[in-house]
């Protein structure tokens, strides 16, 4: 049995969670310490819920950032660097007040006994990674999982990438962001999914739940939709801060889901929205590079690069009933071959071998 301790930022959307439920599942003992508390309703397992480094002032480091980061139109990795030294003592001055609470929490949850840590989003409990530096002088094996934006827009920590054993991703635009990134589909767990509902009205509804318009197209697919609504049935759904369970109870009820389609700063491809409306059998649109659409194995998205193009494919599905079913078949099957823990058990396992991160 393996000893995999997890810790995350915060469980962004779920999937931090998700990856520690898929080693609960394959038998290993797993936990997982999120340092803040989701503002969206997902489950918990240790929550430290640390005040975010993340009011005024960090949000406008932030901001900066990102608006650099679109000027450069970045393809390749970077590492984390601090704006100026204000911002230097900021970091400095938040990881000294966090530590007291962060020991605590080591000594009562027994984290010490773990023997890998999977830094979920590559960022250790203080900015300079003495916590994983110090894990790695005790002999533990450190994996550093990335997704989400964090590696387009932070950027790696040096220090702890420097003692990275295995380096993941779920994300095939990271891939490029840095060479030693090893694909891993992402585990996802089906049962929290309720079933597909019969169509009883006539409109044909397509479902969008960004949790970042800019990131996800919003605003163009919102223009494509208008267009389509002058000349087609539909009834469009944008969904957006709702509660989880209700929200996947909504969207079971949809014909067409549109992951994302033109957006900025999201990466292409498809994200856990994408996988829960596949696996409801539910046709899904997103965008993906021509190098991502061929490489995906048995590609079951319905590919949309930009307002023409998600034009023409939500026509296509509206009006050919027999395509939304194979589509949706299609993508469940694929769901359950590429994203079911047995699969992905498999391949981490071969990946933990090939680094020495386990011997057998």
């Amino acid at each position: 049995m393996l000893k995999i301790l997890h810790i995350a930022p915060l469980n962004f959307a779920g999937v931090p969670y998700d990856f520690f439920i898929f080693f609960k599942a394959s038998g290993d003992k797993s936990r997982i310490v999120t340092l803040h508390q989701n503002e969206r309703v997902f489950p918990e397992d240790i929550c430290l819920d640390l005040p975010l480094p993340n009011q005024t002032l960090a949000k406008i480091l932030r901001r900066k950032k990102i608006q650099a980061l679109e000027e450069k139109e970045r393809d390749t990795g970077h590492y984390f660097e601090f704006r100026n030294p204000f911002e230097k003592s900021y970091y400095k001055i938040y990881d000294f007040l966090i530590q007291p609470k962060i020991e605590k929490a080591i000594s009562d949850f027994s984290l010490n006994d773990f023997d890998i840590i999977h830094y979920d989003g590559g960022l250790d409990f203080y900015r300079d990674s003495r916590q994983a530096l110090k894990w790695k002088k005790q002999g533990k094996k450190i994996v550093c999982c990335y997704y989400g934006s964090d590696l387009r827009i932070r950027g790696l920590i040096k220090e702890l990438d420097e003692i990275s054993d295995l380096n993941l991703t779920s994300e095939y635009d990271h891939l490029a962001l840095k060479r030693d990134l090893k694909y891993l589909f992402y585990p996802y767990d089906v049962s929290e999914l309720p079933a597909k509902k019969e169509r009883t009205v006539e409109a044909i509804k397509i479902v969008h739940s960004p949790t970042n318009r800019k990131y996800k197209g919003t605003e163009l697919i919102i223009s494509v939709i208008d267009k389509i609504k002058k000349e087609r049935n539909i009834e469009f759904l944008l969904m957006e801060n709702v509660d989880r369970k209700k929200l996947l109870e909504i969207k079971s009820g949809c014909d067409i889901s549109i992951d994302q389609v033109g957006g900025t700063m999201g990466g292409t491809g498809y994200g856990k929205a994408g996988l829960e409306t596949l696996a409801m059998s539910i046709p899904t649109i997103t965008n993906m590079t021509k190098d991502y659409a061929d490489w995906l194995p048995e590609n079951p998205f319905v590919v949309a690069n930009n307002a023409d193009e998600l034009y023409k494919s939500l026509v296509e599905l509206i009006d050919n009933e027999n395509y939304r079913i194979e589509n949706g078949k299609k993508g469940i099957e694929w769901v359950y071959k590429y994203h079911g823990f047995a699969s992905v058990n498999e391949s981490l396992m071969k990946l933990y071998r090939e680094k020495v991160i386990i011997s057998h």
